[in-house]
């Protein structure tokens, strides 16, 4: 077993590098796909599920705190005892993943990496996803969301990062929802595109430093937005100087091709190939199978996938989720089990969060 990577002086980029010149075919064995990065044993790379949520708590990982929705947060109108609650949110998903990992699992809704906030703005309650939202506001919902993100992802320990947001979903996206894996939004006014739907998402880019944005479901002025070069390399990329990990939607690669989708691509291959090349790195689903043939008939150069698998492993490493427990500073958050399991910041002190914060925004 190839153990280069464990140089923990080096930085997370540089060991991304060094690990991906020792495994030139990691790519092949699906690392890009089904929202997980499988095992690749020869280089010691263990598993790891990429999806997590934690709208208002952690979520579907047993027993977590319970704040209020986001759009109640949001009539609270104070960035920060949302940004109190998100550390709270933190502290626990930090202790749960540790707790987790001690047990030798790395299932889904157990890892570092929370997809979470929602910051698309709320136009009609018919949508039916509202209460994700921080509302109709572009201002008060990057206001928010910038803190949601400094308050998951916290401090930089020196070495380790506490964990990863995700602003999603990018972009135009506010319903319909029965439609939403085939609907078109297009003929966007300039005006309302950069004053109403992208404000919160530059925030959070800009401002807040998150390190995923999910893709949408919809299309964006004809093109999926999981394939949109004007949204993912021009205005994310180039414009705002994003250099995380984009991911997709789940099934939104899928979208590409399906009778139920946007049918603008042909099948998986050249779905998966557009995605990658538009800059959308991971895809929650199974579409990215089909890019070992994708290779194999030219539709895209293994370099471009190599960026992508490069920007997944640097994520990795910096979150420590690759170094031995007992080096991470954020692992030290105690996790205690007795009848049910809760952080040491649980219990008491966080309930007292849930009912300071229901109160401002009453």
């Amino acid at each position: 077993m190839w153990t280069g990577y464990l140089q923990e002086c080096i930085s997370a980029g540089r060991r991304a590098c060094r690990t991906f010149a020792e495994g030139t075919d990691a790519r092949r064995e699906g690392v890009l796909d089904d929202g997980q990065l499988k095992p690749v044993e020869r280089l010691g790379i263990k598993p790891y599920n990429w999806w997590n949520e934690a709208l208002h708590g952690v979520a579907r990982a047993g027993l977590a705190t319970v704040f209020p929705q986001p759009i109640g947060m949001a009539a609270s109108f104070s960035p920060e005892t949302v940004y109190e609650v998100f550390t709270a949110v933190s502290d626990e998903a930090r202790a749960k993943n540790a707790y987790y990992a001690s047990q030798g699992s790395r299932e889904r809704y157990q890892g570092l990496t929370m997809w979470t906030p929602t910051v698309n703005i709320y136009r009609d309650p018919r949508w039916g996803r509202g209460i994700e939202t921080y509302g109709e506001d572009p201002y008060l919902t990057s206001r928010m969301g910038v803190m949601v993100v400094k308050g998951l992802q916290g401090t930089n320990d020196g070495k380790y990062d506490k964990l990863h947001a995700c602003a999603k979903h990018f972009a135009v996206h506010s319903g319909p929802e029965w439609n939403r894996h085939e609907f078109n939004a297009e003929n966007i006014k300039p005006r309302d595109l950069y004053e109403t739907y992208l404000p919160p998402f530059e925030a959070l880019v800009k401002e807040g430093k998150v390190k995923e944005v999910m893709c949408a479901y919809n299309r964006f002025e004809g093109d999926p937005c999981c394939g949109s070069d004007r949204l993912l390399m021009q205005i994310l990329r180039d414009e705002w100087g994003f250099d995380g990990i984009v991911l997709s939607d789940c099934g939104a690669i899928a979208d590409f091709y399906r009778d139920y989708g946007h049918k603008t691509h042909p099948d998986a291959e050249s779905a998966s190939a557009a995605a990658v090349l538009s800059g959308t790195d991971l895809e929650c689903g199974s579409s990215y199978e089909a890019l070992v043939e994708a290779v194999k008939q030219g539709k895209i150069d293994e370099k471009a996938v190599d960026v992508a698998v490069k920007r997944l492993l640097t994520a990795r490493f910096a979150l420590g989720e690759m170094d031995e427990p007992e080096k991470v500073s954020w692992t030290g958050i105690p996790f205690f089990c007795g009848g049910f399991c809760r952080t040491r910041f649980s219990g008491a002190r966080h309930g007292a969060q849930v009912n300071d914060t229901a109160y401002e925004q009453g």
